[in-house]
């Protein structure tokens, strides 16, 4: 038996053992962005908005993402703390949904995975006024080129407005594809994040 098309997942007691299975398992077998995920959020309106972030870390507190804090989405999330995400694996037809509140990474996690980041991309993260109006590409690549003359070889710091997220699941649901659309769905789902999980199979 395949064991990234068994339905063994459906008697898991732990979501957060499981997900982090299904994560390393689409870590080496998902070809494209296997941490990409769909964020969910509301704007004051309480209209939603969704993009794709890349999830970098994954522990039982939950999973984080970095942006912009000035940016659209986050200046919704610290407004209204609370998130859904999705993990849509096609090659391994596979998914998994989180909802639940977020909140920001410390300091010392944000200056790590900033540090870790290659050069370009770190310059880049300064340089973009992110989800504000750009008038012309050649700007933003102008703005990348002055940073970069200005930090020369030394380091980059961190900005102060680029954050870590992270979303602790209150509700985990688990999505396998099945033959003729009979898919397998187990929803796990807590009332606070000490609190222990219910698992109930879903009709898919």
């Amino acid at each position: 038996m395949n064991p990234l098309n068994s339905c063994d997942f459906t008697q898991a007691g732990d979501p957060l053992v499981l997900f982090q299975r299904w994560f390393e398992e689409a870590r080496q077998n998902e070809p494209n962005d296997p941490e990409a995920m769909a964020l969910a959020s509301v704007d004051g309106e309480g209209m939603p908005d969704v993009r794709m972030v890349l999830c970098k870390d994954v522990d039982a507190r939950g999973v984080a993402f970095y942006t912009n804090a000035q940016s659209a989405k986050g200046r919704q999330l610290l407004a209204s703390p609370k998130a859904a995400a999705l993990f849509h694996w096609k090659s391994l037809r596979r998914q998994i949904r989180l909802r639940g509140p977020v909140a920001l990474t410390s300091e010392a996690e944000a200056d790590a995975y900033f540090a870790g980041r290659a050069r370009d991309s770190q310059l880049g993260a300064i340089a973009s006024q992110q989800s504000r109006p750009l008038e012309s590409r050649a700007a933003l690549e102008g703005a990348v080129a002055r940073l970069a003359a200005t930090y020369g070889e030394g380091a980059v710091p961190r900005p102060a407005y680029w954050r870590g997220f992270r979303l602790t699941a209150l509700a985990m649901e688990f999505w396998q594809d099945g033959a003729f659309r009979l898919h397998d769905r187990v929803l796990f789902s807590r009332d606070a994040p000490e609190a222990p999980w219910s698992r109930q199979r879903l009709y898919p």
